[in-house]
């Protein structure tokens, strides 16, 4: 009988126990339908890609303990692939095509099944393409299990609601990339940050502009892209009046779970209601910190707690691109809006006059040894009309434009004041390896490299499981870049020692040097890469590979990576063809990061019959890509007779009425962003020219020129009306004078 008792307890046990089990293993499963959707967020009806009908795409939540199933239907007329950013899991399951899976195809299903083994703030997106820019992306939350040890009594208790940041741009996402590589300036006009010489020299920045060129640099900018409109949560202002179905009001405390799902927009975050409390960062806990304003980079999570102060006004909440273009807001409580204030414009010129001063003849920084790091010294704060006395302190004064504000010191969050609550250090007898890189960019032809090399110009690095991987990261450019590690948080080295905190996203500051690492504990190819969309895709990326993954998805790896290189260094085509009273000339590039195919054609009414057409296929050499050996072909028909042009400089015919030479030669970027090449024919033929196309005389106009050595020469202006079109004026020495219209793709 006490046998019969005992199995029956035995077996009673076992299943409390399994049943136990299987609640903390609950499977959480999501069904996301990707479908083609037209959108209207700034006044035009354009596509997007919605899941489920949603922009953004549904919140997906689990609990630490929980299985994950997420099924993707794709919908759409294109490949596609999700990445669950931040999260750990195995590597098959991270989402990236070409490297952890294959695309799914139209029309196909595939499902993500993986262990939530942590908590937290996080996001998920495409990772196919430019999809990201249009509406894939979503929050993903993992909330802490019963009792876990961490948790926090009036903070993680607190109602929570996510906040997901995105901007929208009119234009497609494809444009945008094919403008920043052709080095439009469409978006400096929208934005109003053209730094042209009409208006240096009406902020009396004359010198400042002269000198900026002088260098070989463009003008300042703050954020690559113009967007007409930015969104929290897919709008643009939103009321938080109920929290969990109750009113808000005095005293309460709200957790914002803030992601910045933006393709390449930073957000300043501040409050009408008083100070932030920041109480986790990329879905890792840190030690609260009051702070009155933060700049939230690209892919970045934030956590934040703020405090309802009184009754019967709604307190502003306000993200603000960091160029100060665009602004989204929720209104939190109940009654009269109180506002946070607009930001006031930038100073661009000032902003130019500390780049120059920082960037050498040779495109390199100086840092002057300064030794920046963890944001603690904001290069842009010399722009902000806020800053009191224009310093490099990340507590500047700021003057608030609320009404209720008077000036008064303000707080801005960086990463020296982040502290985990708990140690963050790593195994002593763990092995550990350093690796340095530098960052390095080429605004001019738009080309985002690391050690100057792209994805494409670069094998995976092996990393072997176990082993410590100490990063040093140096940034040369002027641009800020968040460099984002898939599968791992790192520590980023502060002074916090064993408590330094845990992140997966890292905002490097131009001419900033950190230091991060992290245990690759996991195997499979990790993508390491800036979050910014448009650098990624123009290669600012790396692949970690740990261990000896055998993934089930990708059977020809080296294949699969040979593609994934491909597809972050596509070709780019830009053209542009005017047609005036004399004739029509125009060119067309096709490039990517090295290379350039280039051709110039002329047709001529007047004085010149006939027709020119000049094609180069050139590479790109140095980091700054000044130089450019090229192969070229020159063919030429007009019907003029003799030409007392036909002779050059030199004293050599160059019979102009019937001609095809083969070329050699190379082009070199002088300063004042003037092109010299010099060409050698296959005939002993020589020409040297001079010339620069795109000199800002005003927001909207811009002169160029052109001479050489067979006595040809050229100048003109254009005044841009929109992104594809303009009116030209120009003076041809064979074509004469004309006027007309000019386009450009």
């Amino acid at each position: 009988m006490g046998t019969q008792k005992f199995f029956k307890r035995s077996l009673l046990t076992g299943l409390i126990l399994a049943a136990q089990l299987a609640f903390a293993q609950q499977v959480v499963r999501y069904e996301l339908y990707l479908s083609d959707t037209t959108v209207n967020y700034a006044g035009k009806s354009k596509r997007a890609i919605a899941a489920n009908g949603q922009i953004p795409m549904p919140t997906l939540e689990f609990t630490e303990g929980d299985t994950a199933e997420i099924v993707v239907h794709n919908r759409l007329k294109e490949s596609t692939a999700i990445h669950w950013h931040g999260v750990f899991l195995p590597n098959k399951e991270d989402g990236i095509p070409h490297l952890t899976q294959q695309p799914i195809q139209p029309g196909a299903s595939f499902t993500y099944r993986f262990p939530i083994i942590q908590n937290g703030t996080h996001w998920y997106h495409s990772h196919a393409g430019l999809q990201e820019q249009i509406g894939m992306y979503g929050s993903f939350i993992m909330h802490k299990k019963a009792g876990d040890k961490t948790f926090r009594k009036g903070i993680d208790d607190l109602p929570a609601v996510p906040v997901i940041l995105s901007e929208w741009t009119n234009l497609k996402p494809e444009n945008v990339h094919r403008m920043l590589h052709a080095a439009s300036d469409w978006f400096a006009i929208k934005k109003g940050s053209t730094q042209s010489y009409a208006e240096a020299i009406r902020q009396k920045h004359f010198k400042t502009k002269l000198t900026n060129e002088w260098k070989r640099m463009l003008a300042m900018d703050v954020s690559d892209v113009y967007y007409e409109k930015v969104l929290m949560n897919g709008n643009h202002v939103t009321e938080l009046k109920n929290v969990d179905g109750k009113p808000l009001k005095a005293g309460d405390k709200v957790r914002l779970r803030i992601s910045n799902g933006g393709a390449s927009s930073y957000f300043w975050l501040r409050y009408a209601g008083g100070k932030m409390s920041v109480v986790a960062s990329d879905g890792n806990d840190v030690e609260p910190v009051e702070v009155d304003r933060l700049l939230i980079a690209v892919s970045e999570t934030y956590d934040v707690v703020l405090t309802l102060p009184e009754d019967g006004k709604a307190y502003e909440f306000m993200a603000t691109t960091e160029d100060r273009t665009q602004s989204a807001s929720y209104f939190i409580g109940n009654g009269t809006r109180q506002p946070v204030g607009e930001m006031p414009r930038l100073k661009y010129f000032e902003g130019m006059k500390m780049m120059n001063d920082m960037m050498k003849m040779n495109g390199d920084l100086d840092d002057m040894g300064m030794n920046m790091s963890l944001q603690q010294m904001d290069m842009n704060t010399v722009m902000y009309p806020e800053a009191s006395g224009g310093g490099l302190n990340s507590h500047s004064m700021e003057h608030n434009h609320s009404k209720d504000h008077s000036a008064r010191d303000r707080v801005t969050l960086n990463y020296a004041m982040l502290k985990s609550p708990h140690s963050t250090a790593f195994p002593k007898d763990a092995p550990v390896r350093e690796l340095k890189f530098t960052l390095s960019g080429n605004m001019n032809r738009y080309v985002w490299s690391m050690d100057n090399r792209i994805l494409a110009e670069t094998d995976k690095i092996p990393v072997k499981k176990g082993e410590v991987l100490r990063i040093t990261i140096y940034n040369n450019s002027m641009m800020r870049h968040p460099m984002h590690l898939h599968g791992f948080d790192f520590r980023i080295v502060n002074a916090h020692g064993d408590k330094a905190p845990l992140k997966n996203v890292i905002d490097i500051m131009p001419m900033e040097t950190d230091t991060l690492e992290f245990q690759a504990n996991t195997e499979g190819d990790w993508f390491f890469h800036c979050h910014i969309l448009y650098h990624m895709m123009a290669g600012m990326n790396r692949v970690f590979d740990v261990g000896n993954y055998q993934n089930p998805y990708v059977s020809d790896r080296a294949k699969a990576y040979r593609t994934l290189q491909r597809e972050h260094n596509m070709p780019h085509l830009m053209a542009q063809s005017d047609f005036a009273t004399n004739g029509i000339d125009g060119e067309a590039m096709l490039m990517n990061a090295r290379y350039s195919l280039g051709t110039e054609w002329r047709l001529g009414y007047n004085d010149m019959h006939g027709y020119e057409v000049e094609t180069h296929l050139g590479r790109y050499m140095g980091k700054m890509q000044w130089l450019m050996p090229f192969v070229g072909f020159d063919w030429r028909y007009r019907k003029m007779g003799m030409d007392p042009h036909e002779k050059n400089w030199f004293g050599q015919v160059n019979k102009k009425d019937n001609r095809a030479a083969v070329s050699l030669g190379i082009m070199y970027t002088l300063p004042m962003l003037v092109n010299v090449q010099a060409e050698v024919y296959h005939d002993g033929l020589l020409r040297l020219s001079l010339m620069r196309e795109d000199i800002p005389v005003s927001r909207r106009i811009r002169a160029g020129f052109m001479v050489n050595t067979d006595q040809e020469y050229m100048t003109d202006l254009r005044y841009i009306l929109n992104r594809n079109m303009g009116i030209r004026v120009h003076y041809d020495s064979d074509m004469g004078f004309g006027a007309g219209l000019s386009l450009n793709y």
